[in-house]
């Protein structure tokens, strides 16, 4: 049962490869536009390096604490789930800021090309993380058989997680508000004017913070959610091996719905961007739905409970992450009420503006509060704990497809930037 996971995580990434080279064969366009998203790619990379560098002194350390008190084993699968973590974050972003100036020059063909090059480079980033993170948990308990170093594992994604999105984010959020403070405030010049030197520094922030930094967040809580299910599984069942596998074997089934579903992603007649992800998001939830089936009708021949039982917690686990999806569209896009009221309070001037916000932001959390609660409660009087724990893992199962979603975009606001700083035509910066 642990060879498959395996194989489908080794294709995963192998399909992420393809995509490199998809990105990498379109052109970057002229002279200028290479060299300011050059200034933005090494920005990057200095600050990745910095980043690694204290997170190495910290990881070293506990790698000898956990060696010394849990033995090699447990040593080891820290040191993997660090290196697999930060390798994740670090290549997505490198092809982020490829993808980047290649978007830009795409821009000029029309909306379609740029929405299959940004959302191909948007995907190799979702897929080494779900590819990375499957192969880490099912090929090291596949070696070690040892499910106290798999929880090492899941640590040492934490310890990425904790300075690439932090410390990510606060770089992000530091670079974008001083690129505003001196551009818009004191010099009143527009956004991603070539003459504001700080605007490197802002697209620096986009792929440090939202490819990099979400990358590594996202697989840490992936593979904790996949170790906590197998975990669970062996306690409650001890006699089973598939309750101990079958967390693996969900997620293997994602990653290939996800893989096919980013072929669902073109743009409708109606040429509406939304409209073309939720293709495959609705497409990678309906095939996991359909894979899931056999996959747990096999498994529960074991348990004392009904097919359903199982089926339905991983179907609701699906439901929560569309119901996510859709929730935050609402609540983030220009078509919708929230959004509307806070441009509408700003008119008012900035203290309107900061209310507005914060209660369109307190708001904004009743949904997803209501919905999880919903799903945690049906999920447990169906399954129990491993119910649960189940629903969990169906719902993190579209990693890879809602990261693909979630690079999209920094490299379409990177285009977007590199298209103002370049002085590319009107047309190509409003696409």
């Amino acid at each position: 049962m642990l060879l498959f996971p395996i194989i489908v995580s080794i294709f995963s990434l192998i399909f992420a490869y393809f995509l490199i080279r998809e990105v990498k064969k379109a052109p970057s366009g002229s002279g200028k536009m290479i060299e300011i998203a050059q200034g933005i790619r090494e920005g990057a990379v200095s600050y990745l390096k910095r980043q690694y560098k204290a997170v190495a002194q910290v990881a070293v350390v506990l790698f000898f604490v956990l060696f010394l008190a849990l033995g090699i084993k447990a040593a080891l699968g820290f040191l993997i789930g660090a290196i697999a973590s930060a390798a994740s974050g670090f290549i997505g972003m490198m092809i982020s800021t490829q993808a980047n100036v290649k978007v830009a020059e795409a821009a000029k063909k029309g909306l379609a090309s740029t929405l299959n090059l940004a959302f191909r480079g948007g995907s190799v980033t979702g897929f080494l993380v779900a590819g990375l993170g499957l192969l880490s948990v099912a090929g090291f308990y596949f070696l070690a058989q040892d499910l106290k170093a798999l929880v090492a594992l899941g640590f040492g994604g934490s310890l990425i997680s904790v300075f690439a999105r932090l410390g990510g984010g606060i770089y992000t959020k530091a670079a974008d508000v001083g690129a505003d403070l001196v551009g818009k405030i004191e010099q009143g010049i527009p956004e991603d004017d070539p003459r504001n030197p700080a605007v490197i520094a802002d697209q620096v922030g986009d792929n440090v913070g939202d490819c990099a930094g979400m990358a590594a967040d996202l697989f840490e809580t992936y593979v904790v959610t996949l170790v906590a299910a197998m975990v669970l599984g062996s306690l409650l069942f001890p006699d089973l091996s598939s309750a101990l596998t079958l967390p693996l074997m969900l997620g293997s089934i994602a990653i290939l719905a996800s893989i096919i579903s980013t072929f669902f992603v073109r743009l409708p007649k109606n040429q509406s961007i939304i409209s073309a992800l939720y293709r495959g998001l609705i497409g990678a939830a309906l095939l996991s739905a359909i894979g899931f089936l056999p996959v747990i009708l096999k498994a529960t021949r074991g348990f004392q409970m009904p097919f359903l039982n199982l089926y339905l917690p991983a179907i609701i686990g699906l439901l929560i992450a569309g119901g996510m999806f859709l929730i935050t569209d609402y609540f983030t896009s220009k078509k919708y009420r929230p959004v509307r009221s806070i441009a509408q309070a700003s008119q008012s001037g900035h203290g309107p503006n900061i209310i507005a916000g914060l209660a369109v932001g307190m708001e904004s959390t009743i949904l997803p509060i209501i919905l999880i609660s919903i799903g945690i409660l049906i999920s447990f009087a169906l399954g129990g704990m491993y119910g649960l724990a189940i629903a969990a893992v169906a719902m993190l199962s579209l990693t890879g497809l809602i990261i693909a979603l979630d690079s999209y975009g920094p490299i379409c606001d990177n285009a977007a930037g590199i298209s103002e700083m370049a002085g590319l035509s009107e047309e190509s910066r409003e696409i």
